[in-house]
């Protein structure tokens, strides 16, 4: 059994491309996430060793337990991928991604299309399993459609190849990312296999999280909460230790968090202007919730340098602690 199984219930934070970066995932760890998972990244890349893809390999030691996601295809290149990953990198686990609703990764006969050709499902976990020296673990969605919801079934082939653990998000490929989660499917899921199943799938809130651990699941896994909102592990945990709801943090401890975030970022880069570019669509999340967000956007959508970051923060405290004192005053 993998480790982590063994004496909690461990909080995963979702795989979610140009989001979890090492920076992102060191950030969660600290506030508590237990298991990190890698920005999916493609099998095929690293077999030919592309530049770009083996950058989506590095973490730091912080960062452990944490597993590389792979994505493709191809058994015999997932294989030696997989095989190529654990000697230069050393994860602790190899994570299978069979549940991306992407276009461009389904194309290829990559992701959630996998739900569709089990037994090409079936021989690429068979061959992972064998090459990779880790335990390997796999990501799938409910099914392909709501005609064809088949995770227990897959499940037990997964089982069956030898994968260690299964996350199951509770939507299908056509359902992208909306409607509800179906928690059912899920909960049948765990009942169908002896590994441990880890939910995904519209958990928001610690309360979420608690509700939810009557449905069989071994762990959580948990990715747009965390992405606008890294310190809700902190929350889930001390909610399940103490039964006491956490207030959010105050807005001036998020504003020291996402300078943080973007200070180290910019080290990671080496580049001011191109780290902060790419740091705006984090920007924007970290707003949902946030006063003034309408506009906190607006100039996020422009941001480039950590000074002028500083502005719209001290502009935005500011603001919001003449709007708090001007209706106490009103009060």
């Amino acid at each position: 059994m993998l480790p982590w199984f063994q004496d909690c219930f461990p909080l995963y934070l979702a795989p979610m491309a140009g989001v979890t970066d090492t920076v992102f995932r060191r950030l969660a760890k600290e506030y508590g996430a237990d298991v990190m998972v890698t920005e999916f990244v493609s099998a095929e890349g690293i077999f030919r060793r592309n530049e770009r893809t083996l950058e989506y390999l590095e973490f730091e030691e912080a960062e452990r337990p944490v597993g590389v996601q792979l994505f493709g295809a191809d058994p015999e290149h997932l294989g030696e991928a997989a095989r190529m990953v654990v000697d230069w990198k050393q994860p602790d686990f190899i994570d299978l991604n069979f549940g991306c609703p992407v276009n461009k990764v389904v194309s290829k006969n990559g992701g959630s299309s996998l739900l569709r050709d089990c037994p090409l499902l079936e021989k690429i976990a068979r061959a992972v399993v064998r090459a990779s020296p880790v335990p390997v673990t796999a990501k799938i969605r409910i099914g392909w459609s709501g005609e064809t919801v088949n995770a227990p079934q897959t499940a037990r082939i997964l089982e069956d190849a030898g994968i260690a653990a299964v996350a199951v998000h509770g939507r299908t490929k056509e359902q992208g990312y909306s409607g509800m989660a179906d928690w059912d499917v899920i909960a049948q899921t765990a009942a169908a296999v002896r590994i441990p199943v880890i939910g995904n799938g519209d958990l928001a809130s610690a309360r979420d999280v608690a509700a939810r651990m009557n449905s069989g699941v071994r762990g959580v896994m948990l990715g747009r909460a965390a992405m606008s909102a890294p310190w809700i592990f902190a929350e889930i945990k001390h909610f399940l230790a103490t039964g006491e709801l956490l207030p959010p943090p105050l807005l001036a401890a998020q504003w020291a968090h996402i300078r943080r975030h973007c200070e180290l970022h910019v080290a990671r880069r080496g580049d001011e202007a191109g780290a902060m570019h790419s740091m705006r669509s984090r920007l924007m999340a970290y707003s949902r919730g946030m006063p003034d967000a309408k506009a906190l956007r607006a100039r996020f959508s422009h941001v480039g340098t950590l000074a002028e970051l500083d502005d719209i923060a001290a502009e935005n405290l500011a603001r919001t602690a003449e709007t708090a004192l001007a209706t106490a005053t009103a009060g």
